[in-house]
């Protein structure tokens, strides 16, 4: 048998009730608060927009993908992409609340998921009898309850009498627990040891060998008794590996192993009976967790922990345990939820999950198997991103050579065969590997594989290339483009893509943009007219205009309203014509709706609309003719633009001007500006950077950030509401 942990429950998850008067902070989309987290014995699963993420150990199958090898981040459990009200991590096995009816998956040694076999499952199996009705569920080591229509059914192991029905033989379906057919609040599971919140008061069933059972005795019951004093105001329970807690009037009383102080009461002796937690700031506390040896505290939007810390369990950076409540560092509020597998602990921390204490199976979901004494942010969009590209409404990002998308998804430009916006990232179909590059435009977007070109999302012009006009919402190779590619870029209706040394572009030609002698869109690519030899370097296209890096010079086609192209003229054309003075030491060219920068010899330059600002130059005077932009002479790598900003990487950090309507320059302000103003917080560590519409993002050492407007997600963060200055995408 494997070393289990402890897992607590509240009404479905691993955190526990709360006071119902509580007012937690905000949770955003697509994240359900409390049962948003659990944690097992080497194993963490997160409720993300409606879905289950898994991470860590996976022998016997409790990540749910399908598979028994292991993973340090998270990963989709297969079939649960909604609907999803509640996750329960047991030792090495998961169960989900899924629109009343429970799926459970993992190791089925004793039965523990409920589908009247022994056999592990690597995938959710539906519950016995279990297809409606369940409002809760708990998951201990080897055995799994549901809190049903008021009720409480268990299944699994029942060598202790876990399983509350008056013996000790193990079930693979559920069995009701004797007594409790009604009034129940909340269930939780531990070790060998059920308990319930039925009436405000507590009743446990099964082991009591170290008094658990809170029943001023050490015998097992197989049945429900009563916890002496615990018969009203309770609000929340929590059951660990040989300890239970209960959360009273906001303050916390436990019982049980005591082996390693995890009944936080300063004292080193198991107790048969409640007794009250040292060191907690009462009545403040909203949620608990219990592990193997250790208890943690949801306390004010902060938390607190105590008993074993072998591994930094407790999460206050040392390995020494205590026997009263510590806060964790650096966790003092944003706190929602809380998760205590056997020997690490995780929290919801304003929409993101971080996780401290072991971590040699990945559970801590950091990319690692190192333990940390110290919260760390799972991954999400935190490690292996190698680029980032913005759209109008949407944003995606190269992620150990597959993609994943997030913001709007109307006309498919996520990837995923749906329409539904995702706030959070999701994969693109198909595209799991061998991705090279990324470019969004307004509604669609493409990818370089292998050498070839892959586009999905809006049409209608053309702009996904494979000859049709129809939407496409997974991608789709790109007509004769299957190999040979060096660079992409995609702009408001068209695409453009450096192919051997040559420029092809396709889609929407209402202006010139495809730089061909004829005025006609085109659903192929077509050779742009001059630059058909070697020597194109780069391609950037925009909303009606399309420029290229040729050698070290650069040249402009289309759209010249506002002198855009750079060739000092606001004449249209649609062959290339050269940007002047441009000639020499170009390293990169953007193009935005109305105007194009340069990056030159470590500075930049830009020239067109300047209306917002958005030259840089200090003046807000068009220029058909490159300027300088204000104070970047030198240190820049990159450039990006969107509608009327601009932003550059300089010295690892970033600075943007120009329009600011939505927080796009990520300056905590509103207020455009006509010389580059730096980005909050991001003065260092930063790796790439991209513009959208109205949105801007960074990639840095700790993963994606984005700022600006977020009405369809595409910031990330799990929420539509704006940001002023950078936000984690997750």
């Amino acid at each position: 048998m494997k070393h289990v942990f402890a897992l607590v429950l509240l009404v479905s998850g691993c955190h526990f009730v709360l006071d119902p008067d509580f007012l937690a902070p905000p949770l955003p989309p697509g994240l359900v608060f409390p049962d948003a987290i659990a944690a097992g014995h080497a194993h963490t699963c997160a409720l993300v927009n409606g879905g289950v993420k898994c991470w860590g150990s996976n022998g016997n199958g409790e990540l749910g993908n399908g598979s028994i090898v292991d993973s340090s981040v998270p990963v989709p459990v297969s079939g649960l992409t909604s609907g999803v009200h509640g996750i329960a991590a047991g030792s090495g096995h998961t169960c989900a609340l899924v629109d009343g009816s429970v799926q459970c998956w993992g190791a089925n040694g004793d039965g523990e998921l409920g589908n009247d076999s022994t056999t592990d499952s690597h995938v959710p199996m539906p519950v016995y009898g279990l297809a409606s009705g369940a409002q809760a569920i708990a998951a201990g080591s080897l055995h799994t309850c549901a809190l049903v229509n008021g009720g409480v059914q268990c299944w699994g192991s029942n060598s202790s009498g876990q399983l509350g029905n008056n013996s000790t033989t193990d079930s693979p379906v559920p069995v009701p627990v004797s007594g409790l057919t009604s009034g129940v609040q909340a269930v939780a599971a531990g070790f060998a040891h059920t308990c319930a919140l039925v009436n405000s008061g507590v009743q446990c069933w099964g082991s009591n060998s170290s008094g658990q059972l809170g029943n001023n005795s050490t015998t097992d019951s197989p049945v429900p008794v009563p916890v002496p004093g615990l018969t009203s105001g309770v609000q929340g329970i929590a059951a660990g590996f040989g300890h239970t807690c209960a959360l009273i009037n906001g303050d916390v009383k436990c019982w049980g192993a005591n082996d390693s102080g995890q009944l936080g009461n300063d004292l080193d002796a198991d107790t048969i009976g409640p007794r009250q937690v040292s060191g907690l700031i009462a009545p403040g506390v909203r949620a608990i967790s219990a592990g193997h040896g250790h208890t943690c505290a949801l306390v004010n939007g902060g938390v607190q922990c105590w008993g074993a810390n072998g591994n930094g369990q407790l999460g206050n950076s040392t390995t020494a345990e205590s026997h009263e409540a510590r806060q964790v560092p650096g966790l003092t509020s944003g706190v929602q939820a809380i998760a205590v597998g056997s020997d690490y602990t995780c929290a919801l921390v304003n929409g993101g999950v971080q996780c401290w204490g072991a971590n040699g199976n990945g559970q801590l979901g950091n990319g690692t198997t190192a333990e940390s004494h110290m919260p760390v942010q799972i991954s999400g969009l935190t490690s292996g991103v190698q680029a980032i590209t913005a759209g109008h409404g949407h944003t995606c990002a190269l992620v150990n050579g597959g993609v994943q998308c997030w913001g709007e998804n109307d006309d498919g430009e996520l990837g995923n065969d749906s329409s539904a916006l995702s706030r959070v990232a999701v994969p693109v179909s198909g595209l799991t590997s061998g991705v090279q590059g990324i470019a969004a435009g307004t509604y669609h977007t493409c990818a370089l594989v292998n050498g070839g070109v892959r586009c999905w999302g809006y049409n209608v012009n053309g702009q996904v290339g494979d000859t049709t006009l129809g939407t496409r919402r997974v991608p789709v190779p790109v007509f004769g483009l299957a190999s040979g590619v060096q660079a992409i870029a995609a702009g408001y209706l068209s695409t453009c893509a450096v192919v051997n040394g040559s420029a092809q572009c396709w889609g929407s030609n209402s202006n010139g943009q495809l730089g061909i002698e004829g005025e006609g869109n085109s659903e192929a690519p077509v050779p742009v007219f001059g630059l058909t030899s070697a020597g194109v370097r780069a391609i950037s296209t925009d909303r009606f205009h399309t420029c290229a890096l040729v050698n070290e010079g650069v040249q402009c086609w289309g759209l010249n309203s506002n002198g855009q192209l750079g060739n000092n003229s606001t004449t249209n054309s649609r062959l290339p014509v050269s940007v002047s003075g441009l000639t020499s030491g170009v390293q990169a060219v953007a193009t935005s709706w109305y105007h194009t920068c340069a990056l030159v010899n470590g500075g930049v330059q830009c020239w067109g609309h300047n209306s917002n600002g958005q030259l840089g130059n200090n003046s807000t005077d068009d220029s058909p003719v490159p300027v300088p932009v204000s104070g970047l002479t030198s240190g820049v790598q990159a450039i990006a633009g969107g509608a009327g900003h601009t932003c550059a990487l300089v010295n690892g950090g970033v600075q943007c001007w120009g329009w600011n309507s939505n927080g796009q320059l990520g300056n905590d302000s509103v207020v455009d500006s006509v010389v580059p103003v730096p980005v909050y917080g991001l003065t260092s560590g930063v790796q790439a950077i991209a513009a959208g519409t109205y949105h801007t993002c960074a990639l840095g050492t700790d993963g994606v950030q984005c700022w600006g407007y977020n009405g369809r997600g595409q910031l990330g963060n799990g929420s539509t509401e704006e940001s002023h200055v950078p936000v984690r995408a997750r």
